[in-house]
């Protein structure tokens, strides 16, 4: 994350939030929220035309996410529901407390009251209890990812945040799942491995009962 003096942030911008994972059988749910400013014209000719992530190679993913990343004028930030809480409060809560956590966090470096905030559709921002952080208006957008390039950069900052989490932490914690292949899908690969070991503390329990033994 880009380190920036809030006092030094007081223009208008779009923010975009998207999320990824919340399909898996394992690992987090991610949500991003990616800042550009208003009018801001995107350039990036190393990685193509900007697409929603799923729309892209995870070659041009990491492409656009060191574009991200290294612009001055882009800001980021990316949080992260864990599955045990997943299995508690159930997926769609976690992926919009992750949005509001990604949220609050980018509040926390950047000052956004003055900005125009759009998520993909799906996501919601959760009401804050917090009485520092007042949740400016937002807008849930149907296809969001495939109309509004902040919610696009959002979709690949989650993404490639959540690929790297799964790839180079979680398999390093449990090598015998797979996870730097399937990321923590439903493959068939994925569902042997479940079969054969039974889940892992990084398994979600409320998405696995067909796969493996919970007792």
């Amino acid at each position: 994350m880009k380190a920036k003096k809030k006092s030094q942030i007081r223009k208008k911008y779009s923010i975009g939030i998207d999320e990824v994972g919340r399909g898996p059988l394992a690992g987090p749910v991610v949500v991003a929220a990616v800042a550009i400013p208003r009018e801001f014209r995107i350039w990036n000719l190393e990685s193509g035309k900007l697409k929603d992530s799923k729309k892209l190679s995870p070659k041009k993913r990491e492409k656009w996410f060191k574009y991200v990343k290294n612009h001055p004028r882009i800001l980021y930030t990316a949080a992260r529901v864990t599955p045990k809480v997943i299995d508690r409060i159930n997926i769609t809560n976690a992926a919009n407390l992750a949005a509001t956590r990604a949220l609050k966090k980018l509040n926390s470096r950047f000052y956004i009251l003055n900005s125009k905030i759009l998520l993909d559709g799906g996501l919601h921002l959760q009401k804050n209890s917090d009485s520092r952080f007042q949740i400016p208006n937002s807008k849930t957008i149907v296809k969001g990812d495939e109309k509004y390039n902040c919610i696009k950069l959002a979709s690949i900052v989650a993404k490639v945040t959540r690929d790297r989490y799964m790839s180079k932490i979680c398999h390093k914690k449990f090598p015998k799942y797979g996870f730097n292949i399937h990321k923590g899908y439903g493959t068939k690969t994925h569902i042997l491995a479940l079969k054969k070991h039974g889940f892992s503390p990084l398994h979600r329990l409320t998405f696995i009962k067909k796969y493996a033994t919970l007792s």
